[in-house]
């Protein structure tokens, strides 16, 4: 029976390369001398059966609902929340930076036309569902985008409220063995980072990548600022990484040596051994020295803020396997999509630019040969085949429960309407305020335990009784948990 167990295993995980397996392999954990052949014979048959269960319900879901070299146009939050869940191995995108300026291509140029505004104000950039999404679904990361405004400004927050809402759907479109490399600047990099470590989780940061350049513009009063700064995360523990694809020569002391120490020694136990290089060279630190794309560059298409391909090759190689699923949601002239086609990936791109598509097939044609009629351009959303779920894994409540039909209330709509109902009074502790604005709108039943937005599930709460109810209790639990302290008004 090991024998079959073993080669049935080997040929379902040589089907689905996910780590989801080995959580489901709970069989071989059941093994113990007290069964009977039969009673084991019966197990194997339940773990093969809700095995191939799971791989087929994953073999859906993960299926893009997209064909490959696909261009959609427009805004990039409504078609990363129409894409199916896990079905993208790589994101490697170049977002805005908040660099508080207009961008405009070179006029004469192929991307002449292409700009884009990187100023951000709270009040005309923020939309209320955003808020409504960061705030009663994502609290902690409303915490670190609230942050930012505090120490920087209301401009800062909204870039990061843009940045977050759809930061979200793409770890919920990431496989579970995917990974995101987010391009940014020191303009706001450690803000974002608070953002990404909130959405991805912190123990998910897999490196800081520092892409170092030379060139004009030298400081007088400062250090050259010559570097931007690459954040890659995974979706979960196990994630691809193709060292041998993306290795370097050696640099150091040992060239040129032939001793046996020239490399250095490693301790294996008691004694001390030379080390022995790897014939493909070792794996780059992470900063990477690639020069920037001068003015006279053949690969130079005019875009304000066009990378090197070169750059992107490295990323793609390294997290990717051939056939893999590459997503560039800030497609912009395409740099990821292009190193995409030349290492034989698939590939999705968006952008909000009239002229990206004619860009991505310029370039294409240029780099790859004719590409006339196989880049699908389309401004039509495509159609979820999955559980249609917009939250990512980790957020899910533990009981979908489906909302009452009809018109979803804005936070502030609620926050109004119980105003009306109960007045200035905190439903925890029934202290009434001067001023309604100590009052926090938030959920009677918490949403990790299956708690709905509707306002029929909404409740007023001062800051400390809100802080104590946490995602704890619910209001009675809370008003219980109050009377035990003595706070009770």
């Amino acid at each position: 029976m090991y024998i079959l167990y073993h080669f049935h295993f080997a040929d379902i995980h040589a089907k689905w390369k996910t780590a989801q397996i080995y959580s489901i392999f709970g069989f071989w954990g059941s093994f113990n001398l007290g069964k009977k052949l039969g009673d084991y014979i019966l197990d194997y048959a339940f773990w093969l059966d809700y095995m191939e269960s799971c791989f087929n319900r994953q073999d859906i879901n993960m299926q893009p609902n997209w064909q490959n070299r696909t261009l959609f146009h427009g805004d990039n939050l409504k078609f990363l929340r129409a894409m199916n869940s896990e079905s993208v191995d790589l994101i490697a995108t170049d977002p805005p930076f908040n660099k508080g300026r207009d961008f405009h291509a070179t006029p004469d140029s192929l991307a002449a036309g292409a700009k884009f505004q990187d100023r951000w104000s709270w009040e005309r950039d923020v939309h209320d569902d955003w808020l409504d999404q960061l705030q009663d679904d994502n609290p902690r990361l409303m915490e670190a985008i609230n942050s930012a405004r505090h120490a920087h400004s209301d401009g800062m927050g909204a870039y990061l409220c843009f940045m977050a809402v759809r930061l979200l759907a793409m770890r919920r479109i990431l496989k579970p063995t995917g990974s995101i490399y987010l391009h940014c600047d020191p303009t706001a990099s450690h803000y974002l980072k608070a953002v990404m470590d909130a959405v991805f989780g912190w123990r998910n940061f897999r490196n800081e990548i520092v892409w170092c350049y030379k060139g004009g513009g030298k400081g007088r009063t400062d250090f050259a600022r010559k570097h931007d700064l690459i954040f890659r995360y995974a979706k979960g523990k196990t994630v691809i990484f193709n060292a041998d694809d993306v290795r370097i020569p050696y640099e150091g002391e040992g060239r040129g040596r032939t001793d046996k120490s020239r490399w250095g020694s490693r301790r294996i136990g008691e004694y001390l051994a030379p080390y022995t290089p790897h014939e493909k060279g070792k794996i780059p630190e992470d900063w990477w020295p690639f020069p920037q794309l001068n003015s006279n560059d053949p690969e130079r298409m005019g875009y304000p803020t066009q990378k090197p391909t070169e750059l992107y090759e490295r990323i793609i190689k390294a997290s990717s396997n051939k056939g893999d699923v590459i997503l560039d949601p800030f497609a912009g002239c395409a740099t990821t999509l292009v190193a995409a086609e030349k290492l034989e990936r698939e590939w999705v791109g968006i952008d909000i630019w009239d002229e990206a598509h004619q860009i991505v097939v310029d370039r294409l044609n240029k780099t790859i040969g004719p590409m006339l009629g196989r880049v699908e351009y389309t401004k039509t959303l495509p159609e979820r085949t999955d559980d249609g779920e917009t939250a990512s894994p980790f957020l899910r409540v533990r009981e979908l429960v489906r909302e009452p039909e009809g018109p979803r209330w804005s936070r502030a709509r609620m926050y109004d309407y119980l105003i009306e109902q109960h007045g200035s009074k905190c439903q925890g502790c029934d202290r009434i305020f001067g001023d309604h604005r100590y009052l926090e709108l938030d959920h009677n039943i918490p949403r990790s335990d299956g708690g709905m937005n509707h306002i029929t599930n909404r409740i007023l709460l001062c800051g400390p009784c809100n802080k104590v109810k946490s995602n704890i209790y619910t209001l009675s639990g809370l008003r219980r948990e109050n009377r035990k302290r003595g706070y009770m008004k």
